[in-house]
């Protein structure tokens, strides 16, 4: 490898109406990453609005951007992008960005700088993740149009997962959709390699063991890791399976979605929306689809969310334990993850079978990492960085 020059990497988190980001610095000798600004920029087509924070925590914006709203998140990143530059020192160039995208079907197992053949392959994967994909594309599309000198890699949420074995990836179809693409992809997948690479740096010895990860927030999901590679997770082929999230339902019987079709006249759109906005813990509680609304509300549908999310969370964990033959370390990541002791308790309650025991001081102490007790098998709190996972992967391509 070789040292790029000091500057800034910018990483960017696109969606429909709004954009996550964080800003690098990058270049000092020994290539560490060390984290500038950050911030989002959201309710892009309606009333726009940016908030900023300093690697201290300071306040740098909290403005309207209504007045530069152009309706979409291609239109409005020139901006965006021209506003980051003007906070920049002179000696602190932008010089590369990196990018979550959200799906690399079979063929991308890795991250890369992009090429217009890179975008072309991208674009054709939207299929495969309808409702982020062409999002992720068109920022990189925008950046490239503003500034096509400025070098983007892209990095996806699916290739952690590309090592996962046949035996836990296959689909019980016939064999000529599997050959087709329709597999276990598997995804939050930058999330996961953030812990695995934390363990390795702390926790050398167990990071080489049996891990299961448990990536819980909106959108929710949980991974085996064995010596740092994935082997098995419960989302499968799209973002809808595995345990039920904020508004996505995880498993269920293919069954209801035949019968929807047929006695409630529902058509593929029709479908598309129930599964991605209605159902998980809004469609149970009929109340939200926000955890913290849900703990603290007694109507019945906020408690049996509550209790079918954590429920299914823990036999979720006890099958993934079948998958690593075993458990070394349960950790808990993300949004519901770090912030949920409530929920942290009540789905380890349910694996005291497996040696799993919390010690309800620790889990009720905000910044304690092992939060089990000495005889239990080890339970952790890490929360996640998967901008500094992107910023890692660019600055190591960019160098090369």
């Amino acid at each position: 490898m070789t040292d790029i020059k000091k500057g800034a990497l910018l990483v960017l988190n696109s969606g429909s109406s709004s954009v996550k980001f964080t800003v690098f610095q990058v270049g000092d000798a020994d290539q560490k990453i060390a984290l500038y600004f950050g911030g989002q920029l959201d309710g892009i087509g309606s009333s726009a609005h940016l908030k900023v924070k300093t690697a201290a925590k300071e306040l740098l914006a909290d403005d309207s951007w209504e007045h530069l709203d152009q309706g979409t998140v291609p239109a409005i990143l020139p901006h965006l992008l021209e506003w980051i530059e003007s906070k920049l020192p002179a000696d602190l160039p932008l010089i590369g960005a990196g990018h979550r995208v959200v799906h690399g079907g079979e063929t991308f197992d890795k991250p890369m700088l992009i090429t217009d053949e890179i975008i072309e392959k991208l674009t054709s994967l939207a299929p495969l993740a309808p409702l982020h994909q062409p999002q992720n594309v068109a920022a990189i599309k925008a950046l490239a149009a503003s500034r096509p000198d400025l070098p983007q890699v892209a990095c996806y949420d699916t290739a952690f997962h590309r090592t996962i074995p046949a035996i836990n990836g296959t689909f019980a179809i016939p064999k000529e959709y599997t050959d087709a693409g329709v597999t276990r992809y598997g995804f939050h997948g930058l999330s996961y390699e953030y812990i695995a690479y934390n363990l390795r740096q702390n926790k050398p010895d167990l990071a080489k063991g049996k891990v299961v990860v448990a990536h819980l927030g909106s959108g929710a999901s949980l991974a085996a890791l064995q010596d740092g590679v994935s082997i098995d997770t419960s989302m499968g082929f799209s973002a809808l399976d595995g345990i039920p999230m904020g508004t996505r339902p995880g498993s269920m019987d293919p069954g209801v979605l035949i019968y929807l079709m047929r006695e409630h006249n529902m058509d593929v759109d029709d479908l598309e929306k129930m599964l991605y906005y209605k159902c998980g813990i809004l469609g149970i509680s009929d109340i939200s689809n926000d955890m913290r609304d849900i703990e603290e509300n007694q109507e019945p549908g906020a408690v049996l969310a509550l209790d079918i999310f954590c429920q299914r969370t823990a036999k979720q964990i006890a099958s993934l334990a079948v998958s690593l033959g075993g458990i070394d370390a349960l950790v808990f990541t993300a949004g519901i993850g770090e912030n949920g002791p409530i929920i942290r308790d009540k789905v380890c309650a349910d694996l005291a079978f497996m040696g799993i025991k919390l010690d309800a001081e620790k889990n009720d102490t905000r910044g304690v990492e092992l939060i089990s007790t000495e005889e239990s098998v080890p339970v952790m709190v890490i929360p996640t960085d998967e901008e500094f996972m992107i910023a890692q992967h660019a600055v190591n391509i960019l160098s090369a």
